[in-house]
């Protein structure tokens, strides 16, 4: 509801004074009187103290407009409200505050930037941390800087899922039509979409993979020990021995997910890579949830989602052929980037004391 009635707001005044000043009883009040099923839809508690402080000015519940002026709703006790409001509540959307308090949403908008210089800022997901997690991430990042003068020598390795029908946000979807002619048109979205699991390893100098997780009839399977360590055996060691950044120098990073450190994984891992091996129960512990570490998460998942859907796969051949191409199409430049990314997060990790990286941004 963009704007309450006089009638609205004189019985939300009523109700505040025969609840003892309470606008909590008045708001709940409210919601019956009119048929509102949410209480964050009805009048908030800085809009019903807004309209009692009007009400004991003026005898009346109206909202008065600004003497001389047609842009009435920009008036000194809107913004009051307004400012009030954010302060309650910084993350709620112009909209619904804007519904809340009672205004339109353009006027909402305006006094939020206009008069109150104010800029929405998205809000960055991140995982929780425990409170254990601080020192070790502190520790493993001291320990790369000490030991690497650079991560040029490092596989980063790690899989992930692709799902077919890629990530659909309904909010930012329109279809544009004549006026009065609603195509009405759906999006059908399965309940469980068909997937590919993909693993991948990376280097500042290439990368390895993809290497796709199914089984002969080419459906994805569940990443286990076994099928893990067959991928290492058949389809990473091969390439590894030939690639140009494989040298007895070379380090190996994986996470700790359970088939990556079972006892026959790691000691395939050891032989291969011996005293160089960044993971759980390895020459260098690597820190659990820290996606923020790895170049596997903080770039490359995110980077080849942002590519493969582009074309909208409709089959999962089609999606493993875009996976294929947009992994075989990143520049070294790119990579080395991102090893140059990866350093910086390390200080920036020391530097916060293993919290999370607020400075630390990468860009394309």
């Amino acid at each position: 509801m963009s704007q309450w009635t006089g009638e609205q707001r004189a019985f939300a005044i009523e109700a505040y004074f025969k609840a003892n000043d309470s606008c909590a009883i008045a708001r709940r009040r409210f919601c019956s009187r009119y048929n509102i099923r949410r209480l964050r839809d009805a009048p908030s508690e800085n809009l019903i103290r807004l309209w009692v402080r009007r009400f004991r000015k003026t005898s009346s519940a109206a909202n008065n407009p600004r003497p001389g002026s047609s842009r009435t709703s920009r008036t000194d006790d809107n913004i009051e409200l307004v400012a009030n409001s954010l302060r309650d509540n910084p993350r709620q959307s112009v909209r619904k505050r804007a519904a809340a308090l009672g205004l339109p949403k353009t006027i909402v908008h305006e006094i939020l930037k206009k008069d109150l210089k104010l800029h929405p800022f998205k809000i960055q997901i991140v995982q929780a941390l425990k409170p254990n997690d601080y020192n070790w991430r502190k520790s493993f990042c001291e320990t790369m800087l000490q030991r690497f003068r650079t991560v040029n020598t490092i596989f980063w390795s790690d899989e992930a899922h692709f799902h077919l029908n890629g990530s659909v946000n309904k909010q930012n979807c329109r279809y544009w039509s004549p006026k009065g002619q609603n195509p009405r048109l759906k999006h059908q979205q399965p309940l469980h979409s068909p997937k590919v699991t993909v693993w991948c390893a990376l280097s500042s100098r290439g990368i390895i993979g993809p290497y796709f997780f199914e089984n002969r009839q080419g459906q994805a399977i569940t990443v286990t020990g076994v099928s893990y360590r067959r991928m290492l055996n058949d389809f990473f060691l091969p390439i590894l021995r030939e690639h140009p950044a494989y040298s007895s120098q070379t380090w190996f990073q994986q996470d700790g997910a359970t088939p990556h450190t079972a006892r026959e994984t790691m000691a395939l891992l050891r032989d291969l890579f011996p005293n160089k091996l960044i993971s759980r129960f390895a020459d260098i512990p690597w820190p659990p949830r820290s996606p923020d570490l790895t170049p596997m998460d903080f770039f490359l998942w995110g980077y080849l989602k942002s590519k493969v859907y582009e074309t909208a796969p409709p089959t999962i051949s089609a999606l493993k052929e875009n996976i294929v191409r947009e992994v075989n199409g990143i520049p070294t430049s790119l990579l080395q980037r991102v090893a140059r990314n990866t350093e910086a997060r390390f200080q920036e990790c020391v530097r916060r004391d293993g919290q999370h990286l607020d400075e630390i941004i990468f860009k394309k």
